[in-house]
């Protein structure tokens, strides 16, 4: 017996789930967990389902996804996720703090992915990779225009396939072209303040300056408009007076690996659906 995952996205309507599980039933799959959502908003319908049964081969299986399809409002969007580890290829610059959980927790099996390149403009994190022994990949922004650079990075990118790309603290501003040259999802960040605050350079001495008495962290998916895509994961810890620009950045290095692992392993267990600029997480 196998486990899959069952992703529905459509449009309201009375008895989806009861619909939905029915199919489950005919094709002989076990409904294991199952969580929906409805927005009244705009009477969209999104359900996680995990599901038990033999799965016999790609043509059975897109069968099955059809005869889903076929009992929901026009318009549905329905996957069945397999079950291959994913490969991820991390961006960086010169932090080490997020590259560094997502190396351990891939290395301790914490998380369901293999990080099969790390890619940065600066050599710094190179012997960090190959520690963990992850090819590092330096492409320098130097002597050259940024439309060369990231059509460089793009071809180290594309050369290891992978299923998701992490901007691990990547310290540049992406252009258009190549935000779109990867599919909405695709391209996760970690930005360094609990958005919407706070966006730009030295966030923490931003911070410091104005004497809040909370910072975070926030992930979210990538989108042409710079820090604002579809929020994943949030968080924010307590600080008080005492904390300088330093003791500010340490402990939101801290939040930042944190909110970032979560919303990586939440995107891999796909329990996210993009929902306009917004998401639902289960």
């Amino acid at each position: 017996m196998e486990k899959r995952i069952l992703l529905t996205e459509c449009s309201d309507d009375v008895g989806l789930i009861a619909k939905i599980t029915n199919v489950c039933s005919l094709f002989h799959f076990n409904v294991i967990r199952q969580d929906q959502f409805a927005s009244h908003e705009d009477s969209k319908f999104f359900m996680r389902t995990v599901i038990e049964g033999e799965f016999c081969d790609e043509n059975s299986n897109q069968t099955f996804i059809n005869t889903v399809v076929g009992v929901l409002p026009q318009g549905a969007k329905v996957r069945l996720t397999d079950n291959h580890r994913r490969r991820l290829c991390v961006l960086v610059t010169k932090e080490s703090h997020c590259l560094g959980e997502l190396l351990m927790k891939s290395y301790s099996g914490a998380m369901d992915a293999d990080i099969v390149c790390v890619a940065g403009n600066y050599p710094d994190l190179g012997k960090l990779a190959e520690k963990f022994d992850v090819p590092f990949k330096l492409v320098s922004c130097d002597g050259i225009t940024k439309e060369e650079q990231e059509k460089r990075m793009m071809e180290v990118i594309d050369s290891c396939n992978p299923d998701y790309v992490i901007l691990a603290k990547y310290m540049r501003i992406l252009s258009p072209e190549f935000v779109n040259h990867y599919p909405l999802g695709k391209i996760i960040n970690i930005h360094h303040s609990f958005l919407p605050a706070f966006i730009g350079a030295k966030p923490y001495l931003q911070a410091y300056n104005r004497g809040v008495k909370i910072i975070g962290a926030t992930a979210h998916f990538v989108t042409n408009n710079l820090d604002e895509g579809p929020i994943i994961e949030q968080d924010v810890i307590k600080v008080n007076h005492r904390y300088d620009p330093e003791t500010l950045a340490k402990a939101g290095h801290d939040v930042e690996q944190m909110v970032l692992m979560r919303a990586v392993n939440k995107v891999l267990d796909d329990k996210v659906f993009i929902h306009g600029n917004k998401t639902v997480v289960f």
